[in-house]
């Protein structure tokens, strides 16, 4: 598939899922190879079999029950779920040759899904004290539709986004999301939309321009 991306970001696109550890190997390497001017930047969009990760802020309370793997992600962050179903967005990009604002990175990334789930109909939003995208469920209360975690190391980024397409929603019982029981988990699905991985990649791909453009400012200091 054709993109938006400028020469020296590399675009791979899995459609089989790709074990996580596996994953997080190959992305450490390829951070430290971008940092060491010897790769270009990565654009990697896949999902995974069906795994719990453990961010840097993860407390052992909140895995209710361990039916999947359980892997360190090294991300900032607590626990989530990835699994079929799910579009996974690793990003990794060198803020050394853009504006050298962590903060304004995680804002520009969940913009960019926010303007994509826009796409497709469906309103969401970041919402203050609470990591992760978020939209109105089928019953009216607000839920997670996807969730951001990143590693940033010596400026070169790691991790990204994951966003519910049709996930099996019942595996995420097995944790207490990012830390936060008193929202639920919803997905396109749910909400009687029907988007696969290639309609979802190409409407991201569409605003990766706009996405990447952005991080060459920094981050507003009022930006929820």
């Amino acid at each position: 598939m054709s993109s938006a991306l400028p020469p020296g970001i590399e675009l791979r696109q899995d459609a089989a899922p790709v074990p996580y550890r596996a994953a997080l190997d190959e992305m450490a390497a390829r951070n430290a190879a971008i940092a060491a001017g010897e790769a270009q930047e990565l654009i990697w969009l896949l999902e995974h079999p069906p795994v719990y990760t453990a961010g840097t802020s993860a407390a052992a309370a909140e895995l209710l029950d361990p039916r999947f793997e359980v892997v360190e992600a090294g991300r900032g962050g607590r626990y989530t779920y990835h699994g079929p179903g799910q579009r996974v967005g690793y990003v990794l990009l060198d803020l050394k040759q853009r504006a050298r604002d962590a903060r304004g990175f995680v804002h520009g990334l969940e913009g960019w899904v926010i303007d994509t789930l826009a796409d497709f109909d469906v309103e969401s939003w970041r919402s203050e004290g609470r990591i992760g995208i978020w939209t109105r469920d089928i019953d009216g209360r607000e839920a997670k539709i996807g969730a951001i975690g990143v590693r940033i190391r010596r400026w070169v980024t790691m991790h990204g986004f994951a966003v519910n397409l049709a996930p099996d929603l019942s595996h995420f019982s097995g944790i207490v999301p990012c830390g936060i029981e008193e929202y639920g988990v919803t997905s396109l699905a749910r909400l009687g939309i029907t988007v696969d991985q290639e309609a979802w990649d190409r409407a991201l791909l569409a605003r990766a321009g706009a996405f990447l453009a952005a991080l060459d400012r920094p981050c507003p200091k009022d930006a929820a």
